[in-house]
């Protein structure tokens, strides 16, 4: 981890704190540590014609240990986060390299080195509802919303302030600097996604800036909505716009909705122009929900994100985002708690989605695909092993006229030790 000044003048404060007895007494008594272990397998096969590579399989062991103190006393509290994590191989070869599991090694690109990790330190700042946070950062918003679905999560390095001053009312301001990927140990600058059929032109390739700001509103305990901006410099300007509703049934049953619009501008002589629609409506009844989405790119280009990260869209699902240029997609989905029927803990999802119109431009016409997923997972509730979770999730994804041809299997099993 590389320190700014600020980052390191907060650790030093934090650190000088917390050596004076009477004041780190919350510091120490609302801390809380865990220690997460996740063993993934994946395993991707590409059915293309002429894939460059058969098939992309790894099988790794995952360590996150998280550190969360509390806020010294007084007017202003201070306090310290810290993250370690580690990924080792436990299976791999270079002709089956590639899953975003394990770090490439710099000597010889087509091989996984052996083990890879990181670590990061969070100084801390609150007054009243507020707290401000610089160093190691794992932002969950819509403008950016950090990737954890592979052995370890990306990090960001930067800073971020969260306020609740006003009953309701979630607001978040930042600035980011680097980002460390989920298959890297190394911080670097910040790009824009590329998969798919974007047509995203810029004069640069990464950028050291990217700031946000969100609002979100809860109206009541049905109704919330939110409206957040981002700017990754020298690729894009974003806004967008939320709403999520839930309208009781009764006896079990519900109906929720879930739109989501945002617009995409140029910065720094970038050719990014995008609208996006998508939205979601799921019909609950007791352990089955049944939804039914569409989401519609307008624009010279396709969706713009962080590369690396997770896109704000419904459409973005296990392999494709469905975000190209002037596609339209639409998915169905259903999911059943087997709580219901005296399971608890074991949960199943299926869903489907169809995308088509996207502009491939010079004269190819347009390109069509289509995925298919399912996710069965299951967490024992109680005994020696309570909480350890085990998830398959299979995929599989056909296009036409551009793209791969995938068929994907990941298997997953997770324990998270409270350690105090």
């Amino acid at each position: 981890m590389k320190l700014t000044p600020i980052t390191s003048g907060l650790l030093l404060g934090s650190s000088a704190v917390f050596f004076t007895a009477p004041a780190s007494a919350e510091f120490l008594q609302d801390s809380k540590a865990s220690l997460e272990l996740r063993n993934f397998y994946f395993n991707r096969d590409f059915r293309q014609d002429n894939a460059a590579q058969a098939k992309a399989e790894e099988w790794a062991q995952g360590f996150m240990l998280r550190y969360e103190s509390g806020f010294t006393e007084g007017t202003v509290g201070v306090g310290l986060d810290a993250i370690g994590i580690l990924g080792v191989k436990l299976d791999s070869s270079p002709d089956r390299a590639g899953t975003g599991l394990l770090k490439r090694d710099r000597e010889a690109p087509n091989r996984a080195q052996d083990e890879y990790g990181e670590y990061g330190l969070t100084a801390k700042l609150r007054a009243s509802k507020s707290t401000l946070k610089v160093g190691t950062l794992i932002p969950k918003l819509p403008v950016l919303l950090s990737s954890d679905s592979r052995l370890l999560p990306q990090t960001f390095e930067g800073g971020q302030l969260t306020s609740l001053e006003l009953d309701g009312l979630t607001f978040d301001a930042g600035h980011l600097r680097q980002v460390n990927q989920r298959d890297s140990s190394d911080y670097q600058d910040m790009g824009i996604t590329t998969v798919g059929m974007k047509n995203i032109r810029a004069p640069s390739t990464t950028s050291d800036a990217f700031d946000f700001a969100n609002l979100s509103y809860k109206w009541s305990d049905n109704l919330t909505t939110g409206y957040g901006y981002g700017r990754l410099e020298n690729f894009y300007r974003q806004h967008q716009l939320n709403l999520n509703y839930l309208l009781p049934l009764g006896a079990g049953q519900s109906l929720k909705s879930d739109l989501r619009f945002a617009r995409s501008s140029n910065e720094g002589g970038s050719n990014i122009d995008n609208k996006s629609f998508s939205g979601m409506v799921t019909y609950t009844n007791d352990g089955h929900a049944l939804g039914l989405g569409y989401q519609r790119m307008s624009g010279e280009t396709g969706f713009a994100y962080v590369n690396g990260s997770d896109a704000y869209l419904l459409n973005f699902v296990q392999i494709s985002d469905f975000g190209n240029r002037e596609e339209r997609s639409w998915q169905a989905r259903y999911d059943y708690n087997f709580a219901v029927i005296g399971v608890p803990g074991l949960t199943f999802m299926t869903r489907y989605v169809t995308g088509d119109g996207v502009e491939l431009g010079a004269g190819r016409g347009n390109g069509e695909e289509w995925e298919r997923d399912t996710d069965i997972a299951y967490v024992i509730q109680s005994g020696p092993l309570k909480n350890l979770g085990v998830k398959w999730r299979n995929a599989t994804l056909r296009s036409t006229n551009f793209g791969n041809d995938l068929d994907e299997n990941r298997l997953i099993v997770s324990y998270t030790l409270l350690l105090w």
